[in-house]
């Protein structure tokens, strides 16, 4: 696994996990992922740092903790009034070490001036000190997350060995699971696509592959030819000096 010059890696952990299969949600139902996905953690990169003028892309994720459910019955507010009864399939006791880079945006040329790879970088490793710059959630809101710098690899993991204690944990596979979403100001397509590939672990680290080189993708919306996404303008609704 190539280590990029611009890496940031940090530990993220929380009480409970929610990285929600979206073939359990028509019926009011959650049920967790077993493992965190693509998307989920990018979100949670983009809480710690994040600039319209670069992307973040996801290298790989350690799972630390054995991985266990717990079933909460949720009273959810039901659209027409009152409320409802579901049960939420939680992940329990989580963490994470993840490893992540960034490369500027193409579709953001009005950004050019903050192509400033070195600031950025400096930015996004004080805020993992930091603990992140707004709330970090690990899937859901209602599961707080919180974030500490660290370097992947280290420390004693649940999956790094089997339990003879001595040979490699092995290879764990998902199966199909989603891996994130292809938002226009990212792709410069003008449409929303989802991504889905098939994920599995080997001892207890999980290497993604790039969005570009994920084949199974479904399009959700196509915009038409006037669409435009949202455009940023320096000293408008956009401050490249705010650090």
């Amino acid at each position: 696994m190539e280590i990029k010059r611009n890496v940031v890696m940090f530990k993220v952990y929380g009480r409970y996990a929610l990285f929600s299969d979206p073939l359990t949600r028509p019926g009011g139902e959650k049920f967790s992922y077993q493992v965190p996905t693509y998307q989920a953690l990018k979100g949670i990169i983009e809480s710690i740092y994040w600039k319209p003028t670069f992307i973040w892309h996801i290298d790989a994720v350690r799972v630390m903790k054995r991985i266990q459910t717990e079933s909460r019955g949720i009273r959810p507010i039901k659209m027409g009034g009152g409320n409802d009864l579901a049960y939420y399939t939680y992940l329990r006791d989580v963490e994470y070490q993840v490893m992540a880079h960034f490369k500027c945006n193409p579709q953001r040329p009005e950004l050019a001036h903050d192509y400033n790879e070195h600031k950025h970088h400096n930015m996004a490793k004080r805020a993992i000190k930091q603990g992140g710059r707004r709330d970090v959630f690990l899937g859901t809101r209602e599961c707080q997350a919180y974030v500490e710098p660290c370097t992947f690899g280290e420390g004693a993991g649940e999956y790094d060995k089997a339990p003879d204690g001595i040979t490699p944990y092995g290879r764990i596979d998902f199966g199909m699971m989603f891996h994130g979403f292809d938002y226009p100001d990212e792709t410069g397509n003008k449409e929303l696509a989802v991504r889905w590939w098939r994920q599995s672990m080997d001892s207890g680290i999980i290497v993604f592959d790039p969005p570009t080189d994920i084949e199974l993708r479904h399009v959700v919306r196509e915009y038409g030819e006037k669409f435009e996404f949202k455009r940023f303008e320096e000293g408008v609704n956009f401050n490249s000096e705010l650090v």
